[in-house]
């Protein structure tokens, strides 16, 4: 009997009324999962290269989270799961300041034991000159991006497993249990709240809320997208993005664990067990949809929609239309992230610590790096000719190409 289907059963018959969430590579570590396709061989067109890597800290013990670093003013800011944030000179891995976050406060809310649960768990996000993180205790904690030192904390209902995002002195944030609370940007002060019900299994993971202009899209388990206004928290419009089907709550998952992608007045959202689809942002107006499962996400340019499914099939559909243009299927069961695009390129970090680079006109390989020895689990971050890898174990590399 497979450890995955322990899991699920336990979880089924426990009757707890707590939502349970399963994590996105339970799957593909059991022991019968298929293995990795093997590497292909391939004419190596571009000469990757590797400008500098630095050990940030401990990473993300193996565990699925997105600590993806993030960039601003030439500065990168990355977070451990033991609370060591670190502030880098973009252009070549010099650390310019490190902060121990204090993560042992009493917890107000526990999900499950009594045991307190010590962890950064989402972020970091940036915005305005302040960098936030998330705790598995339900904190929300800012810090100056210049030096470093804390700003505020506030206390929120759950974990936060997502980047916190901060808009015109608004900090957004996405919590476990199915809130976003939005709090003021100088006190941590709370401003609104908005709460939707969370289905009895879920995959562990949530998608991060897009801030566009002074509109709030955030995306919910149970496959359920919503625009509210970022003062007010007036929910502006909801659509169901994909509907649930099925005879369990296993084949009923239909969580948004992607983040959205807002472009020209476009928003482009996916679902596990379910659709990417594309919708007005003014109104929520579905424009098309595909039939295609992701968690991962996706990446979108003036032509396409390039998204990893979950069997690591890379797509490209015609960001217009929704029409295929072309699908790379030679890293399957690779565990692949969401495709970074980067000129003419696509870059894939897989489950052994490669880097897959592809051109985005035929998803043919053009360049393949070792980068660790570990699960790449975020997608890289692309700032112009540069790019930014992040391991699970905390290794963070910068590559350009030529």
């Amino acid at each position: 009997m497979s450890r995955l289907f322990i899991i699920i059963l336990v979880l089924l018959l426990s009757g707890c009324a707590m939502t349970q969430k399963i994590s996105n590579f339970l799957k593909l570590e059991t022991d019968n999962a298929e293995p990795p396709a093997p590497l292909v061989e391939f004419r190596q067109e571009l000469n990757v290269i590797n400008l500098w890597s630095e050990s940030t800290g401990t990473g993300t013990k193996e565990q699925f989270l997105r600590l993806a670093p993030v960039i601003a003013n030439q500065k990168l800011y990355i977070v451990d799961i033991n609370g060591d944030l670190k502030s880098l000179d973009a252009t070549n891995g010099e650390v310019l300041w490190t902060r121990k976050i204090n993560t042992n406060l009493p917890s107000l809310l526990k999900f499950w034991s009594d045991a307190e649960i010590k962890e950064v768990t989402g972020g970091p996000g940036f915005g305005e000159d302040t960098v936030l993180v998330g705790t598995s205790e339900g904190h929300v904690i800012a810090f100056s991006s210049a030096t470093g030192k804390e700003l505020w904390r506030a206390q929120v209902t759950s974990e936060v497993l997502s980047p916190p995002q901060l808009h015109d002195n608004i900090a957004i944030v996405r919590t476990l249990d199915g809130k976003i609370f939005a709090l003021d940007g100088n006190s941590g002060r709370r401003i609104w709240v908005y709460d939707r019900s969370v289905p009895t299994l879920t995959l562990r993971g949530t998608s991060t809320p897009v801030i566009s202009g002074q509109t709030v899209i955030a995306g919910f388990d149970g496959g359920r997208l919503t625009a509210l206004d970022l003062k007010t928290g007036r929910l502006l419009w909801e659509v169901t993005v994909s509907e649930s089907r099925g005879s369990n709550d296993l084949e009923r998952m239909v969580d948004i664990d992607a983040t959205p992608v807002v472009s020209d007045g476009v928003v482009f959202v996916s679902t596990y067990q379910g659709d990417l689809v594309a919708l007005q942002l003014d109104s929520g107006h579905e424009i098309w949809r595909k039939k295609v499962s992701s968690y991962t996400g996706f990446g979108v340019d003036k032509n396409n929609v390039y998204i990893t499914d979950e069997e690591s099939t890379i797509w490209a559909f015609d960001r217009d239309t929704g029409e295929s243009v072309w699908e790379q299927k030679k890293l399957h069961a690779r565990e692949i992230t969401a495709p970074a695009l980067i000129d003419d390129y696509l870059v894939v970090g897989d489950s052994q610590g490669y880097l897959h680079w592809l051109k985005k006109d035929s998803g043919n390989f053009v360049a393949r790096s070792k980068f660790c020895s570990k699960r790449i689990v975020v997608k890289p971050v692309v700032v112009g000719k540069f790019l930014y890898a992040y391991c699970s174990d905390g290794e963070l590399a910068a590559y350009t190409y030529h």
